[in-house]
C-alpha cells in the first residue's frame, strides 16, 4: 500500500498559511475577464513552455505564444510537437476538471498519451513500460552515470494502482491539496512508469490536482516557471535516491522545495492581480464576472486578434450559426463586446 512518509515542518505549515491567505485575496479581487482571460493565457503558455523545455526543447516562449494561437513557426518537428501535446494535455486536464471526473489510471495514461504524441513509438504512448528504465547523465569526456533506476516493469501496474488509490484517499483524509500535488509529482517521477514523458506527465498531473481541489489560483499561476528558473535545484529536489525503495524513505525535503516554490509563485500571481483589482475602472466591476468556458474562448481569441465575426465563433465553437450568433448576443448584452459594421460585415469587438 502507497503511504508516503514526511514530516509537517515549520517551514511546510508557514508556507501552507501563506499560500492560503493569497489564496482568499486572489479568489476574492474583482478584475475585467479580458485582464484575467490574458493573465490565463499567459500562464498556460508558461507553464508549457518551462515543463517542455526542462526536457530540453529549444523552442522559445515567443514560439510557444504563436504555437497556442495556432499559427505556423520555422522549428525542428519534435519541438513542435512536443509543445502541441502539453498544450493538449492542459485542455484535457481543463475538460476533465469542467466534468468533475475524478483521477483514474486511465486518465493518468490519457495525460501521458496527449503529451507524447508524435514524439514516441505508439505502442508506448499512454501504456506503462515493458522494461527496464534508467535515468543517466551524460557529459562529455566522462562516462555515463546512472542516477536513478526505476522499480521493474512488473510492479508499476501495481504501484500505480496503489498510488492511485492513495490520491482517493487523500482526499478524505483533508490533506492540503498542494501537499498532495507535491506527493503524486515525486510518485510519478519515482515509479517512471512510462518510456518517456514521464516528467510531463507528473507536472501536468500535480496541476490537475491542484484545479480540482479548489487550489487553481483562477488558473493563473505556472509551477514550472519554478522549476526551470534553477533545474539544478529542480533535479537535487526531486532525486532523493537512486532506486524507488531509497525514495519511499522520507520525502520531506521534496515537499519543502515544492510548497516553497508553489507559494512563491502564488505570490507573484497576488502581486499581478491586486494592482489590477484596485483600478477604478469606471465602476464595472461591481462584482466578479463569471463566463461560460465558450465565452472565455471567444474573449481569448477577441484579446488575441481584436476583432471577432460570427464565422470565427463557428470555428472556434465547432457549432451553428445560431448558436454562434445567441453566444455573441448574450456577450453584447452583459456588455462585454460591441458590434462594428453591418450586414454581413458585422464584426464585434471588445467594449
Amino acid at each position: 500500500m502507497f503511504a508516503p512518509k514526511y514530516k509537517h515542518t515549520n517551514k511546510i505549515l508557514r508556507d501552507l498559511t501563506a499560500i492560503a491567505e493569497a489564496k482568499g485575496i486572489i479568489d476574492r479581487a474583482k478584475i475585467l475577464p479580458q485582464q484575467e482571460i490574458k493573465l490565463r493565457r499567459q500562464a498556460i503558455i508558461r507553464m508549457t513552455h518551462h515543463s517542455t523545455e526542462i526536457e530540453g526543447n529549444k523552442l522559445n516562449m515567443g514560439q510557444v505564444e504563436a504555437l497556442y494561437a495556432k499559427k505556423k513557426i520555422d522549428a525542428p518537428d519534435r519541438d513542435i510537437y512536443e509543445v502541441k501535446n502539453y498544450l493538449n494535455a492542459l485542455n484535457f486536464i481543463e475538460k476533465v476538471v469542467t466534468e468533475h471526473k475524478p483521477i483514474t489510471e486511465k486518465i493518468i495514461l490519457k495525460i501521458h498519451k496527449l503529451v507524447a504524441n508524435k514524439t514516441l513509438a505508439p505502442q508506448f504512448c499512454g501504456h506503462y513500460r515493458p522494461g527496464p528504465i534508467f535515468v543517466v547523465r551524460r557529459r562529455l569526456g566522462i562516462p555515463q552515470e546512472t542516477l536513478y533506476t526505476g522499480p521493474e516493469a512488473k510492479k508499476v501496474p501495481q504501484l500505480m494502482s496503489e498510488f492511485v488509490a492513495w490520491l482517493t484517499e487523500s482526499e478524505m483524509q483533508e490533506i492540503s491539496p498542494v501537499l498532495v500535488a507535491a506527493i503524486a509529482h515525486m510518485e510519478i517521477a519515482a515509479i517512471h512508469p512510462f518510456n518517456d514523458g514521464n516528467g510531463r506527465t507528473a507536472r501536468a498531473l500535480a496541476t490537475l490536482i491542484l484545479y480540482q481541489r479548489g487550489y487553481d489560483f483562477r488558473r493563473l499561476f505556472a509551477l514550472e516557471d519554478y522549476y526551470n528558473t534553477d533545474r539544478q535545484s529542480y533535479y537535487n529536489a526531486i532525486n532523493l535516491g537512486k532506486t524507488y525503495d531509497e525514495r519511499r524513505t522520507d520525502i520531506t525535503s521534496w515537499l519543502e522545495y515544492f510548497v516553497k516554490g508553489f507559494k512563491k509563485e502564488i505570490d507573484e500571481v497576488k502581486n499581478k492581480v491586486l494592482p489590477l483589482s484596485t483600478r477604478n475602472v469606471d465602476g464595472k466591476i461591481k462584482s466578479q464576472i463569471y463566463l461560460t468556458p465558450e465565452q472565455l474562448k471567444i474573449i481569448d481569441f477577441l484579446d488575441q486578434v481584436g476583432r471577432i465575426a460570427v464565422k470565427d465563433v463557428e470555428d472556434i465553437l465547432s457549432c451553428p450559426r445560431r448558436s454562434a450568433q445567441l453566444q455573441l448576443q448574450k456577450l453584447k448584452k452583459i456588455k462585454m463586446i460591441k458590434a462594428t459594421g453591418k450586414g454581413k460585415t458585422t464584426a464585434y469587438i471588445a467594449n
